[in-house]
């Protein structure tokens, strides 16, 4: 059964194996992450645009280099990236010696909004300490964090 959130009810989430759970709680502080955004400013940025935002922090990789490490098509990387760009929140420029390729970076602009929205990440894990505990919080930040020997 779906709760009116979209999400399962969490007395169903005890019935989920591992992958699912993942999932769901995934889904979830997605949705609460992007509506504090969404609820505090002006420019909308989806999720998939803050996933392409994190990837290029502080870089200046080419547009090719976004497509291979974003797990997102190509043609949808290349929509996001326009989206981002007309928002003012990336900028677009040649590179050096090499007539094809782009690279791509954050504005001034991008990068306040990257890092406001790193504070209300932040916000939301002290909420989800505040429940389970900090400890139980850092826990599951290492456990994500190991090699689980099951990449591709």
């Amino acid at each position: 059964m779906i709760g009116v959130n979209g999400l399962i009810p969490n007395s169903e989430l005890q019935h989920l194996d591992l992958i699912d759970l993942l999932s769901e709680r995934h889904s979830l502080v997605r949705k609460i992450s992007e509506k504090a955004w969404n609820d505090k400013s002006e420019i909308y940025i989806s999720n998939s645009e803050w996933y392409i935002m994190a990837r290029i922090y502080k870089k200046r990789p080419t547009i090719s280099y976004v497509t291979k490490n974003v797990e997102i098509s190509r043609q949808a990387i290349h929509k996001f990236i326009t989206n981002l760009s007309e928002k003012g929140l990336v900028e677009i420029a040649n590179v050096e010696n090499n007539k094809k390729e782009k690279c791509i970076q954050l504005t001034a602009l991008g990068e306040e909004c990257y890092e406001k929205n790193a504070e209300l990440k932040a916000q939301l894990e002290d909420k989800i300490a505040e429940k389970i505990g900090l400890e139980q919080v850092n826990m599951l930040k290492d456990l994500l964090k190991l090699e689980w020997g099951i990449e591709q």
